[in-house]
């Protein structure tokens, strides 16, 4: 009797927007960034996607090699929930894995290319990893690693022409172009059942003991790309220069950014100041990322290697703060930079320096100053603010006091693996 009494209550209490208005197929999809790269195919097929060097792929290109190659993975067994592994400069094959691992339901994990053998080794056994793809170059660091892992790794090398790596030696049984073409590219793709489903996994520094592995998920990836977007006023069909490591927290998820905007990827394999200035000018580049002694090498750059901006060049800096008098030397350059702050656990920068109109009244000096700020929230983080840790209460706003960033997140990690 007790139960009927609370069941008839609850009934009670139900509004007639609850009654036969369930999630189903028709109303709902999970939210997942494989979803840009489908639509951006279907309406700007030839408009081009990636350039690098000799090799250039429109959005039509981009999307079949990426389901060629998750059908390949999926041949050899590759399936939900597997640890698919890549440690590899920016060149297109890091940008496709981004979307040909998860098109399989797999996890990519990007490996920080500056990493020793022992932290590498390390990772692929604590991620289980079934596949590494690997470029030739880090063919000395990987073999040692994997000398100690017991567990049977595919290995998939990218053999990048455009290097000029001639003592480059061969890692693995299969190479990347001769892989992929294994593939159907009629493949039957798999998206998420669920949108907190695993998309990616990534490694922290481990500066105090073994790296963390930080799991993503294709929700929190989706929101990512949107609201970073937004936060940077970019348009669509922008040309983006890829400076930021794509291991590094997916490359502040501008991997998937890019084919929501249906803008062009440059990419660069080392970076190198006079090879920025000069793919800035060759293709026009609107903006770019990347860590204060990036932007330091550009305001620094020798005379003969900097080159006249066509436009004003978006540049976002993070890793540190950098110093105000960068600022104003980059913006002299032609360069808007916005500072922004993030961590592996929140699938990078959720806060920024949101530039306000009247500020530009300020004296130079202060204008810089608040540039070298950040601590204003992205569209995609639900709030922020910073503790004292000991009293677990709000410090003044008064850019002095200490204390520890507490965020409240639409997209923060899965977890800890």
């Amino acid at each position: 009797m007790e139960v009927s009494i609370l069941w008839i209550l609850n009934l009670t209490n139900m509004s007639h927007y609850d009654k036969n208005l369930d999630k189903n197929e028709a109303n709902y999809v999970p939210l997942s960034p494989l979803s840009f790269l489908e639509r951006t195919k279907d309406i700007y097929p030839n408009y081009e996607a990636i350039v690098y060097e000799s090799r250039s792929y429109t959005w039509s290109e981009v999307y079949k090699r990426c389901v060629k190659f998750a059908s390949a993975l999926d041949k050899i067994g590759i399936k939900t929930g597997d640890t698919v592994s890549i440690m590899a400069f920016n060149t297109p094959e890091i940008f496709e894995a981004h979307y040909s691992i998860p098109m399989v339901g797999a996890v990519i994990n990007a490996i920080n290319t500056r990493l020793d053998p022992k932290t590498i080794s390390y990772i692929l056994k604590h991620s289980d990893a079934k596949v590494l793809i690997v470029d030739r170059q880090f063919y000395e660091v990987v073999t040692k690693a994997l000398s100690n892992v017991k567990s049977k790794i595919t290995i998939i090398d990218i053999d990048d022409k455009d290097a000029n790596l001639p003592d480059s030696k061969k890692i693995g049984e299969h190479e990347y172009e001769q892989f992929l073409n294994t593939g159907d590219e009629n493949y039957n793709w798999k998206k998420p059942k669920d949108e907190w489903q695993a998309i990616s996994l990534g490694y922290t520094s481990g500066t105090t003991g073994n790296p963390k592995g930080v799991v993503c998920h294709h929700r929190g990836s989706y929101l990512m790309a949107t609201g970073s977007a937004t936060a940077w006023n970019m348009p669509n069909k922008l040309n983006f220069l890829y400076t930021v490591p794509m291991f590094h927290c997916n490359g502040w998820c501008y991997t998937w950014t890019m084919s929501m905007l249906h803008g062009r990827v440059i990419c660069l394999r080392n970076i190198d100041v006079k090879k920025i200035f000069e793919l800035i000018d060759k293709y026009d580049v609107t903006h770019f990322g990347g860590a204060p002694i990036v932007l330091n090498m550009i305001a620094n750059a020798p005379k003969e290697h900097q080159r006249k901006l066509k436009r004003k060049v978006n540049v976002l800096t993070a890793g540190a703060p950098p110093p105000s008098i960068i600022f104003e030397k980059m913006q002299n350059l032609g360069f808007d930079v916005m500072h922004v702050y993030g961590l592996t656990e929140t699938y990078g920068h959720i806060l920024q320096c949101a530039w306000n109109d009247e500020w530009e009244n300020l004296e130079q000096e202060k204008q810089n100053e608040i540039r070298a700020r950040q601590g204003v929230i992205y569209p995609n983080l639900e709030g922020a603010v910073v503790m004292d840790p000991e009293t677990m209460k709000p410090v003044p706003k008064d850019g002095k006091n200490y204390g520890r960033n507490y965020d409240k997140r639409k997209c923060c990690n899965e977890g800890i693996l």
